[in-house]
């Protein structure tokens, strides 16, 4: 199903000269916001994309069509729903954190080799890795201090919402990276400023200046 989807997105870089490179571009935008999405929920973006290309809507790499199978559909849409529900639980939604994070790392370099097409091998993994894994990982570490700094103004009142906020914006991100991989790769690198704005303020917050 992915195969038609493909050879459209290749045939861009054909018909365009000197856009050769144009089919691994959109795929590297492609990859980098998916992976940025599971910063936010490991599963969101991998169920997004897994429809996505069941439906002949987003081109698999070589190895990745089982992402495309019902199987898969049933086993994310599965883990979705777990996962989403229990950050709304007391307390548990800490303790995800723990375990969240490496996971993230790894469903960000997951989804990014998946989506990621006509580049020679050394850069293929250079990028998933560094960039799907790094953009992941600064998410969910910035999501993990908000959660952290929530819990600890508002005793956990504030954490439903935070987990709303982050399961919007795994869902958003993921169908921008899909529909409009560049917008979704400047607003992913806008959000990556902020990320080390907020985590140094989340961290360090504002320093009394001492007198004279």
């Amino acid at each position: 199903m992915s195969g038609s989807a493909g050879s459209g997105v290749r045939a861009v870089g054909e018909l365009v000269p000197g856009l050769g490179l144009w089919p691994g571009l959109v795929s590297v935008a492609v990859g980098l916001g998916l992976a940025a999405a599971c910063g936010f929920r490991v599963f969101v973006p991998l169920l997004i994309a897994s429809l996505a290309a069941h439906f002949g809507r987003l081109p698999l790499a070589n190895g990745f069509d089982w992402l495309a199978s019902v199987p898969a559909l049933v086993a994310l849409g599965t883990a979705t729903v777990l996962e989403v529900g229990a950050y709304y639980v007391p307390w548990l939604d800490h303790a995800l954190d723990v375990v969240a994070t490496p996971t993230a790392v790894l469903a960000g370099m997951l989804a990014a080799a998946s989506v990621v097409t006509d580049l020679p091998p050394l850069l293929k993994w250079s990028t998933v890795i560094i960039g799907g894994g790094g953009a992941a990982g600064l998410i969910q570490g910035a999501s993990v201090l908000l959660r952290l700094k929530s819990g600890a103004l508002t005793g956990g009142l504030a954490n439903p919402l935070v987990s709303t906020a982050e399961l919007a914006g795994a869902g958003i991100t993921a169908l921008l990276a899909v529909l409009l991989p560049f917008v979704c790769l400047l607003l992913v690198l806008a959000l990556l400023i902020t990320v080390f704005q907020t985590a140094g303020r989340l961290l360090f917050g504002r320093r009394p200046v001492p007198d004279g």
